[in-house]
């Protein structure tokens, strides 16, 4: 469920301190959240956790490419944006040999005649999964270019080349950004903080990694409730005690799930 638009039309008319604007800003939100959410936000929970699901091949080459062109755009790229794809690298599940090969893609793309725009047609000829992969190739794109504070004039006239070639509009690159940077502003919080915690402690609940696929985090939950639940005590006279922990446990275990699996869209 998508509700960046909300919170973010929200704030918007909190601002003015006039709770009716605030009231549109939602409406409007929830609006742009129902438009938004099946074209960006199918590929997984919260793009920050667990694996992505892979792009098709052709994308992949490009996508590292393109991100050390638009890297490179201002003159310099930065230990931001160094992090950021290392982080992307992991989160697509590359091997050691994709890596290496995926950096050797980066530095190509860095080359100031990099042929931006017969790249991205070369994947736009692309016609299955088409809309998918390409809302996907603009968030992940995305996602490393707002890993430093500001973007410069440069990157932003790259990344309108990439949606026009993408048949991506304006509007949708405004939306997508918004969203990127609330997200990151809010993990940036305090409430942000609390909420990672919360995500740490559901993944140690239930004894899995956040690198974890969903359906090894499935057959976790299915196990412990198998283990836990007070059913399983029936044959063993149990005190109430033991009920009572066992109830306790079960809760914590499904509770821990729920949460997991409203992040990771897992069905």
């Amino acid at each position: 469920m998508q509700y960046w638009g909300k919170v973010i039309g929200a704030a918007a008319g909190l601002v003015t301190g006039r709770p009716w604007i605030a009231l549109i800003g939602l409406v409007l939100g929830h609006q742009f959240d129902r438009g938004f959410a099946d074209r960006f936000t199918k590929f997984g929970p919260n793009v920050s956790s667990g694996r992505l699901e892979k792009l098709p091949g052709q994308y992949v080459k490009a996508l590292f490419q393109i991100m050390g062109h638009l890297a490179k755009a201002d003159g310099r790229v930065t230990e931001d944006e160094i992090r950021a794809v290392r982080s992307l690298m992991n989160r697509l599940g590359l091997g050691p040999v994709e890596v290496r090969q995926a950096i050797i893609w980066f530095e190509t793309g860095k080359s100031p005649s990099f042929p931006l725009k017969s790249t991205l047609r070369q994947i736009s000829t692309d016609s299955a999964r088409k809309a998918e992969s390409r809302a996907l190739f603009l968030r992940l794109l995305m996602e490393v270019a707002l890993s430093k504070p500001n973007l410069h004039q440069q990157e932003r006239a790259l990344l309108w080349v990439v949606c026009t070639e993408l048949e991506i509009g304006r509007v949708e690159l405004a939306q997508l950004e918004a969203m990127l940077r609330a997200q990151r502003g809010f993990r940036r919080s305090a409430a942000g903080d609390a909420d990672a915690r919360r995500v740490a402690a559901a993944y140690e609940t239930l004894g899995v990694e956040k690198s974890s696929s969903n359906e090894e985090i499935k057959k976790a939950y299915r196990r412990l409730m198998n283990k836990n639940h007070p059913d399983k005590l029936s044959g063993k006279n149990p005190d109430k005690a033991a009920i009572t922990e066992a109830e306790r446990r079960t809760r914590e275990v499904r509770g821990a799930y729920e949460m997991l699996k409203a992040r990771r869209s897992i069905r």
